[in-house]
């Protein structure tokens, strides 16, 4: 984040009195447990994508919990690693909707570096135990990205699937924003209102009715 237009926008989190404790947690977690993502890759999202650069905020909730598949990007993998089925899901709508074809592999890396910004509201967890980072202290930081994301001039399109992530439109501007929700591309929920809802078409939609560039969708193979 240090390297970033993030950092004197969020300085002020680093300072306040959930901090500490919560990176104290995260230590003392990784001291005992594998936890995900790897340290480095904690803070990805902010990383790849400048707050100058978001056009679209996608939330995830936790990140994967299996091995070497968190990165930092909600939703995404790295490079050869099988793809989740919420990803799978995600790729089915995004070819009915626009016609683009699944790239063979997770990484939405691609999306990130166009002003995606690809946050998940916890940024770790513990092997295997989805939800266990849940209520230290994560949430009030990523809100706080959220908060500033909607205080921005320029139209942003939010995107967010299943009830955790809808719960945070109750924030966004709509005045100047678009929030676009459904059911969560879950195998247990996409059925259930995720796949039709045609987000991807309708967040270019939004983008290009403010006078932004939409967001090319394809990933590179």
């Amino acid at each position: 984040m240090a390297t970033t237009d993030w950092n004197p926008i969020l300085r002020e989190e680093l300072g306040k009195d959930y901090w500490g404790p919560l990176q104290e947690f995260v230590a003392a977690e990784r001291a005992r447990h594998p936890v995900y993502p790897p340290p480095d890759d904690v803070f990805a999202a902010l990383h790849l994508t400048p707050y100058a650069t978001t056009r679209v905020l996608m939330l995830g909730q936790d990140p994967y919990h299996g091995p070497k598949q968190a990165h930092g990007l909600c939703f995404s993998v790295p490079r050869g690693v099988r793809i989740p089925p919420s990803l799978v899901n995600i790729y089915e709508e995004l070819r009915t909707d626009l016609g683009i074809e699944p790239p063979g592999h997770g990484n939405l890396e691609a999306w990130a570096r166009q002003g995606v910004l690809l946050l998940n509201t916890t940024l770790t967890v513990r092997a295997g135990q989805a939800g266990s980072h849940h209520g230290k202290g994560w949430e009030r930081f990523t809100d706080r990205v959220i908060d500033v994301v909607t205080d921005k001039p320029e139209r942003v399109v939010f995107v967010l699937w299943g009830s955790k992530a809808r719960a945070k439109a109750a924030n966004v501007d709509r005045t100047r924003h678009v929030v676009i929700e459904s059911a969560h591309p879950s195998p247990l929920s996409a059925h259930n209102g995720f796949f039709g809802s045609r987000p991807f078409s309708r967040a270019n939609a939004a983008l290009e009715e403010a006078g932004l560039s939409p967001i090319d969708w394809h990933l590179p193979r």
